[in-house]
């Protein structure tokens, strides 16, 4: 497990944890819970193996994401799935899981591997690897624990790596809007291939963004700008291209239950479909 990015956050927000109700879920070894147990927060570690939690003065739960948290709705200030969402196979049900338990406002910290630097992006080209010299994901490598005897469920590897732009419409399908992406550390791969792509990269970007804008002129002028301007930055600022790792800050918008998309100018009828 990567801790070294969100100790660094939570050491810049550590005054904000006193007090607060704060969900460390996978929360592996119990490394991330200590120190939010420093900062002060109320900690509630979940795992679905917690025989490999050591922290003694919290208990960890076994919780499988795929079902459900133990906790009551709109229950905790903070969640923290750190190096997690790239082993959960639903990673919009798990979103909207942690929607539930979130307060109004709340903060959902995602930490995973980038799969938006231009390394990971070229093995991706390549060999659909997440970086050079890995397999594919495959049922040799990537079954990391699997124990019937403790839970049906299985612990994947790095199934399902997602990149800033699908969690970015993951977290507004489920409620949540970015409030920021945190450089990391850099990917020294990724430098090379910046300095001979990124104007390619920005270009390419910056077309398709007005292209979009020009498209479906019955919608908003301001909903598309707030969306396309959005995906636009994240594709073309350089941190994010040259980040060895993700660390992404959500914030919850909307109960699930009070999200709506419909939109009349968009939604095709079935009859037209076909």
């Amino acid at each position: 497990m990567e801790l070294r990015p969100i100790k660094k956050y939570l050491e810049s927000i550590k005054d904000e944890l006193n007090g607060k109700t704060v969900i460390d879920i996978p929360s592996g070894n119990g490394a991330t819970s200590e120190i939010l147990l420093e900062y002060g927060a109320n900690v509630k570690a979940f795992d679905l193996f917690p025989e490999y939690f050591k922290l003694k003065n919290v208990t960890c739960e076994r919780a499988d994401i795929m079902d459900k948290i133990p906790l009551s709705d709109s229950s905790a200030d903070m969640l923290i799935c750190q190096e997690g969402v790239e082993h959960f196979s639903d990673q919009l049900k798990a979103f909207k899981e942690f929607n539930r338990v979130l307060k109004k406002n709340g903060k959902l910290i995602i930490t995973t591997p980038s799969y938006s630097n231009l390394s990971a992006r070229f093995s991706y080209f390549l060999l659909e690897s997440e970086a050079n010299g890995l397999m594919p994901p495959n049922e040799i490598d990537d079954i990391w624990m699997s124990d019937k005897s403790l839970t049906n469920e299985i612990y994947y590897g790095h199934i399902f790596l997602a990149g800033l732009q699908k969690l970015r419409v993951i977290g507004k399908l489920s409620g949540f809007k970015v409030k920021n992406i945190r450089y990391v550390r850099l990917s020294k791969g990724s430098v090379f291939l910046f300095i001979i792509f990124y104007p390619i990269i920005f270009m390419r970007s910056y077309r398709t963004y007005l292209k979009h804008m020009k498209k479906d002129k019955n919608l908003s002028y301001e909903l598309k700008k707030q969306v396309y301007k959005e995906q636009f930055d994240i594709n073309i600022k350089p941190s994010n291209l040259l980040n060895k790792h993700t660390l992404i800050i959500f914030e919850k918008e909307n109960n699930v239950n009070e999200i709506n998309f419909s939109n009349e100018n968009l939604m095709k009828g079935f009859n037209t479909i076909m």
